[in-house]
Formats: C-alpha cells, sequence, structure tokens
C-alpha cells in the first residue's frame, strides 16, 4: 500500500515549499538560464570553434550526433525522479560541464586538430546537459500549478534563451581578446566554466521540493520481474544504447587500427544511417512491448512504467509524431546557422554582438509574448498560430543566404549584407520563443505529476531526437545544395506536424486542456 506523504516523505532541506508565486517565477528564470547555456555552447560556440578550425560542415552536422544523449535521456531519468534530490542533480551536472569547458580552455585548439579525446569531452558535456535537463525540468513541473504554466513557460523561453545567447557574449569578449577574425577560445571556455560555476552554487539555494507518496514497496524487483518475462524490452533498449554509441565506433576504430571498420567510418550511412535506424528500430520495439498483453504488470515500475503509462494512453502514437515533427524545420536549420554566418565573413564577435544586443531582447520578448498568448487563447491554437509564426525564421534566413555572398573571416562585410543577416537572426530569436512557447505548455500539460520527472523526460527526448538527427542530415544538406537553398527547404519541414493536430486537440481535452 501507498504510504502518505505525511508521514513517509519529507521535503528536501532549504527553501520553503510554499515561497510566493514571484520568487517561484525568479528561480524559473534562473534554472533555465542554466539549462539554456549548455545548449547555447553546443550550438554556437563549438560550431564557429571548429569552422574557424577548418573543419568542414558535414562534420560539424555530425557533432550534432553527439545531441543524442538528450535523446536517451529517459534511460537515466528514473534515477533521478527515484532520489528526488534535483537540486543536488543540477548543481553536481553544472560542476561537471565546468571540469569540461575548464580543460578545453587548457587545450583550446585541440577540437580542429583531429584528436579524438576532445570529442569524448563533449560527449560527456551533453550528457551532463541532459542531466541538467532532467532534473530542472522535472523539479519545475512539480513546483508549479497548472495556472501558474502560462507564465513560467514565457520565462522559461526567454531565460531559455537568455542561457543559450550568453554563449554569444562569450565570442564577444573572446572576439574582442583575441586576434583579427579569430577568437581567444581558452577565455571564451574560461569564461563558460565560470558561469556554470555560479549556475551550480546559486541552484542550491532554490526551494524545496514538495514532498509526494512513497511509491509502492517492491515495485522495482516486480518491474525487473516482468522485464526477464518480456525480453522484448531488453531487445529495445540494446538497440538503443547501440544507437547511441555508434559514434564512437569510428574513433575507437582508428585508435585500435580496425582496418575494415576505418575503411567505411567516414560514408554517410556509417556515420548518420546506422545509428538512427538502430535508434528507430529500438523506438518501434518499446511500443511494441507497451501494447503488449503483460505490458500492465510494469505499470507501477519506476523505469519502464512511464513509458507503459504514456503509451496505453488512447491516440498517443500520434501525439509523439507531433512532438517528433513539430520543430523539425527548426531543428533542421538551427545547426547550420551559425557556419552560415562564419562563411558569410562575420567574425566571432560579430556574430556574438549581435547576439546579445538584438537576439537578447527579442527572444525574450517572444517567449513572453508566447506565453501571454497561450494563456489567451488556449493550447491549441497556441500551437498552431504560434507554429506557424515560428517557421518564419527560416524564410528570413533563405532569403539572407540567398543575398549575401561567401567571405572571409576579418574582412569586412557589407553594411547591407550585415543588416540581411541581423534581420534574420532578430526574427529567427522572437518567433523561436513564439512557438516554444506553445510547445512547452503541451508537454507540461500531458504530463502526470506523479511522473513529472520520468514522463517529461520521454517526451522531450522525442522532441531531442528530432533536433540530432536534422543537425547531421543539415550538414550534408548545406553541402549538396548550399546555405540558401538549404534554409527555404526547411520552411517546408514546418508542416508535417501539422496533420497530427486533431489527435492533438484529442489529447488535450482528455487532460482538461483547450
Amino acid at each position: 500500500m501507498k504510504s502518505s506523504s505525511s508521514s513517509t516523505s519529507r521535503p528536501e532541506s532549504g527553501a520553503s515549499p510554499l515561497s510566493s508565486p514571484r520568487t517561484l517565477m525568479a528561480w524559473v528564470a534562473l534554472l533555465y538560464f542554466s539549462e539554456g547555456l549548455p545548449l547555447g555552447l553546443f550550438y554556437d560556440l563549438f560550431p564557429v570553434n571548429l569552422r574557424q578550425a577548418g573543419v568542414g560542415p558535414a562534420e560539424i552536422g555530425l557533432l550534432s550526433l553527439l545531441g543524442l544523449a538528450w535523446t536517451v535521456k529517459f534511460l537515466w531519468a528514473p534515477l533521478i525522479d527515484a532520489w528526488r534530490q534535483h537540486r543536488w542533480w543540477i548543481a553536481g551536472a553544472n560542476l561537471g560541464m565546468a571540469l569540461v569547458l575548464a580543460t578545453l580552455a587548457m587545450h583550446p585548439q585541440a577540437l580542429g586538430q583531429g584528436a579524438t579525446w576532445p570529442w569524448a569531452l563533449l560527449a560527456a558535456f551533453t550528457m551532463l546537459s541532459a542531466t541538467n535537463d532532467i532534473a530542472t525540468d522535472g523539479y519545475t513541473i512539480e513546483l508549479l500549478s497548472k495556472d501558474q504554466y502560462g507564465v513560467a513557460n514565457g520565462l522559461r523561453i526567454g531565460f531559455y534563451r537568455v542561457g543559450m545567447l550568453a554563449a554569444g557574449g562569450l565570442l564577444v569578449v573572446a572576439g574582442s581578446m583575441g586576434t583579427p577574425g579569430q577568437a581567444n577560445w581558452a577565455a571564451a571556455y574560461g569564461l563558460g566554466a565560470l558561469l556554470m560555476l555560479i549556475n551550480g552554487g546559486a541552484i542550491l539555494m532554490a526551494p524545496a521540493q514538495p514532498p509526494r507518496a512513497e511509491r509502492e514497496a517492491g515495485a522495482s524487483a516486480r518491474e525487473w520481474a516482468a522485464v526477464r518475462q518480456q525480453p522484448l524490452w531488453l531487445l529495445a533498449l540494446g538497440f538503443v544504447m547501440a544507437g547511441l554509441l555508434w559514434p564512437v565506433l569510428g574513433p575507437v576504430a582508428k585508435a585500435l587500427g580496425w582496418a575494415a571498420v576505418q575503411a567505411v567510418s567516414g560514408t554517410w550511412w556509417f556515420k548518420g544511417a546506422v545509428p538512427v535506424g538502430l535508434m528507430f528500430a529500438g523506438a518501434g520495439l518499446m511500443v511494441k512491448a507497451a501494447r503488449g498483453p503483460q505490458a500492465h504488470a510494469m505499470a507501477d515500475g519506476p523505469i519502464f512504467g512511464a513509458w507503459v503509462e504514456l503509451l496505453a494512453r488512447p491516440g498517443m502514437l500520434p501525439v509523439l509524431l507531433f512532438i517528433l515533427l513539430f520543430k523539425l524545420g527548426d531543428a533542421a536549420m538551427g545547426f547550420m546557422v551559425k557556419p552560415f554566418w562564419v562563411d558569410a565573413g562575420f567574425t566571432p564577435a560579430q556574430i556574438g554582438l549581435v547576439s546579445v544586443n538584438v537576439g537578447l531582447g527579442l527572444s525574450i520578448a517572444g517567449g513572453l509574448v508566447g506565453g501571454w498568448y497561450v494563456d489567451r487563447v488556449g493550447i491549441f491554437k497556441g500551437l498552431w498560430v504560434l507554429g506557424l509564426a515560428q517557421a518564419l525564421s527560416n524564410l528570413g534566413y533563405a532569403l539572407a543566404a540567398w543575398y549575401v555572398p561567401h567571405g572571409h573571416a576579418g574582412t569586412d562585410v557589407a553594411m547591407s549584407y550585415q543588416a540581411a543577416v541581423y534581420a534574420a537572426s532578430g526574427l529567427e530569436s522572437f518567433t523561436s520563443g513564439l512557438g516554444t512557447g506553445a510547445f512547452m505548455a503541451f508537454l507540461m500539460g500531458i504530463t502526470s505529476k506523479e511522473r513529472a520527472t520520468t514522463e517529461y523526460a520521454i517526451l522531450s527526448s522525442i522532441f531531442a531526437f528530432s533536433r540530432a538527427v536534422a543537425g547531421w542530415a543539415g550538414g550534408l544538406g548545406v553541402e549538396q545544395m548550399g546555405y540558401a537553398v538549404f534554409f527555404f527547404l526547411t520552411f517546408w519541414l514546418s508542416f508535417p506536424a501539422y496533420l497530427l493536430l486533431p489527435a492533438v486537440r484529442r489529447m488535450l481535452s482528455k487532460a482538461g486542456l483547450r
């Protein structure tokens, strides 16, 4: 029998969980700055560093496959959900990311020298960032009531973008300290490490999580007994893990001298098609297992229980497909934006300066407007209206790429070309906040508070998978089509999700939302 929260569960030590709404919103802002900063480093700092070091777009696109850590974070989300000390998980993840950045600061040119160990560090960085995301999202959902989601999501989006754009600020500082056309990467990574340390220390002072009832004793043992009787679950996990670890096979083969593997390790199918195929195979087997006749035996389990509960809901499969597709166009373009800036002749300082001075205010405004609009018209209308606005940034970058010629870093970029790229960047900052506001409200709305950490990790992992695969494909697309044609194509990738909106409406109705 489940115990009551008052007798068996105590909140973490720290601030009272009954903090005022204004105080809670201030912590939401800090938490999502802390969550957005690592992604900004991954999408802004690392690609610019690689491109300046002479690494090609296809290899930079391959970097996004390291982002599969955000896709499989549901594997360790139950551990965080069970231990519950979310603030300590967040602080520990920030400390780990700070150590990675400090190491890169001591070896700032390593990413462009073909060595294997810096890529291992980047993989560790994404794993730590995914852990930070799990703990932050679960903590926030538990702390807030549903009537606070609109305002909170506006702040989440705005300050998540502030965190991402802080990476642009690091580029500005590093560019001003470096040689013409080249950033001082040691300064950039060192300042990033310092920010991570400050974030981790501050989060320990956040309010305590509210207590909740303990799960039924012995649920884990019964779940693993059921898994042994349903090996399809283990096979599904095996495929997922094989897909995750596949990108490591190339560097390992190089280090060990495996000539046969090295011969094919540079092909597109080895780098991308095989790991993506393994991930899809694992996901398909998991769906089949969750719909099997014995799946109910695992419904209370801490690891697979959330999957069973989600996939058992009527109409959930098209909703999961909607989550996979909703931001596909945005994700496909996003990883190639900074390489485009570099190839257009912009310096790291120029890239960061516009992101900070222009993008910062517009992204916060977009997040707040998106949250306000969702509160006013509902999640469903917010999804399709703001989703259309989100797609406009792709057209803006397509026009800029068609108009602006390639240049060389350190040379003067004509003011008309600067204006075109800056306008595209401003449009992207504002409209991305709009679409994300409705999307986050949707994910939070269909998440159960009893399994908030694990369920939200699963749902956001599906979105992260599309982002990782789209980023990899983006590098190949740019090399084959050029920036302008590829950016125009990504605009049309925004619309397949609209075919699934009827299923989304039904799911929102069942959750008591509109």
